[in-house]
């Protein structure tokens, strides 16, 4: 009989180092990576852009709406330009269904490339996610959970190396003094997304809104952060015109942010 110890018995430090090794494997032949098609953050990234054959984690910023919007529509902009193609479909799988359907298809993701998947509980959104990543035949799976653990993460992330398909994985329990990537996992990427105020406008009116984009870890690179406008229609962002190009406001100009 053997005297290695279990997994379970050994420190969490070796447990994530074992597979971590395990899921470096499994992802040698994953899909090409999504580039975001700004140097400003695919230049930062290990695999210059999301690999198409992982698991990434978003969280919001804090726990305001607003914020959380944010978040699911930078989602939603991943998801729709894995789904550019006809034909290909976005799995959404979650527990409570609160999404802005208009909103979404702002970002490029219209009802024709988004299939909805509602459990009672997080277990029934992950099965869900699993089952779909299994398929192989979708574009992205998306899945909002409340918490998913070494266990579950490990899961994804092999499901989406063994098919080739992406996931994205919205951690929901957003605390004022607590952030859910605090937690342990092999995800791909960790996001966490926030909005930011929108440049004044030469004239009246709201500008495009503009997000925080933090990359909190990523499997082999460094942390960064940027503010970028958000999506456009085909779920690209951009970096904000600087400050030169910009019109003065004229006096008086009324500004609101977006």
């Amino acid at each position: 009989m053997s005297t290695q110890p279990a997994l379970t018995d050994r420190p969490r430090a070796e447990q994530l180092a074992a597979l971590r090794a395990q899921l470096a494997q499994a992802s040698a032949a994953r899909g090409p990576a999504l580039a975001f098609g700004l140097p400003a953050i695919d230049d930062r990234l290990a695999d210059r852009g999301v690999d198409g054959a992982g698991l990434h984690e978003i969280a919001a910023a804090t726990d305001s709406l607003s914020d959380d919007a944010a978040a699911s529509l930078f989602m939603a902009g991943i998801a729709a330009r894995f789904a550019a193609q006809p034909g290909f479909t976005v799995l959404w799988a979650l527990s409570r269904f609160d999404l802005y359907a208009p909103g979404l298809e702002q970002v490029g993701l219209g009802p024709d490339r988004i299939l909805y998947a509602q459990g009672r509980k997080d277990s029934d959104v992950l099965a869900l996610a699993e089952d779909g990543l299994r398929g192989g035949s979708l574009a992205c799976v998306v899945a909002e959970v409340k918490a998913a653990d070494l266990t579950v993460t490990r899961r994804l992330q092999l499901a989406a190396a063994d098919s080739g398909t992406p996931i994205l994985l919205y951690r929901r329990d957003r605390k004022p003094d607590r952030c859910p990537l605090v937690q342990p996992s092999l995800a791909r990427t960790r996001w966490r997304i926030g909005c930011a105020s929108s440049a004044r406008l030469p004239y009246p009116g709201v500008g495009r809104a503009r997000w925080s984009v933090e990359l909190v870890r990523q499997g082999s690179g460094n942390p960064f952060s940027l503010e970028v406008e958000a999506c456009d229609v085909t779920g690209r962002l951009a970096l904000p015109a600087a400050a030169p190009d910009r019109a003065a406001a004229p006096v008086g100009a009324i500004s609101q942010a977006a």
